[in-house]
């Protein structure tokens, strides 16, 4: 049998099914963004266990996705406070370290270009005089 009478019968089988569909990505079919299909790659390379179930790639792609998702409207709204319309590395670092889960997650992650929070220590700003009391000396002065 000619390749153009395989391609017209829609594959090898027995001949007078319905042609084939056109493939479907498993990154569609789990309405993500994020490749399904490499992550699975990457498990199975990776050697983490001898065997990779179908459903892992699939959660594992979806969390990789709703993580990417919540630093970059973080970011994005680092960035709109600071009037900038992109997004760079400062951002990133301000998103991350100023939301408690992210921090924790991220808290032995060093940020190229990202700087660190502002932060004065308190003892360092100066402290207001009550009103109507003159402070005298010093207490660590006083034996």
């Amino acid at each position: 049998m000619s390749s153009a009478a395989v391609a017209a019968k829609g594959g090898r089988g027995r001949g007078r099914g319905k042609p084939t569909a056109k493939a479907v990505s498993r990154s569609s079919k789990a309405g993500l963004q994020f490749p399904v299909g490499r992550v699975a790659r990457f498990l199975k390379k990776g050697r983490y266990s001898e065997r990779v179930g179908s459903g892992s790639p699939v959660y594992l792609s979806a969390v990789l996705e709703y993580l990417a998702a919540e630093v970059l409207e973080l970011a994005g709204n680092a960035a709109r406070d600071n009037k900038k319309n992109r997004i760079i590395p400062r951002h990133i670092q301000l998103a991350v370290r100023n939301d408690e889960e992210l921090s924790r997650l991220m808290g032995g992650v060093t940020i190229a270009n990202g700087g660190v929070l502002p932060n004065i220590n308190q003892s360092l700003l100066s402290r207001k005089a009550g009103k109507g009391k003159v402070e005298t000396g010093s207490a660590s002065q006083a034996f």
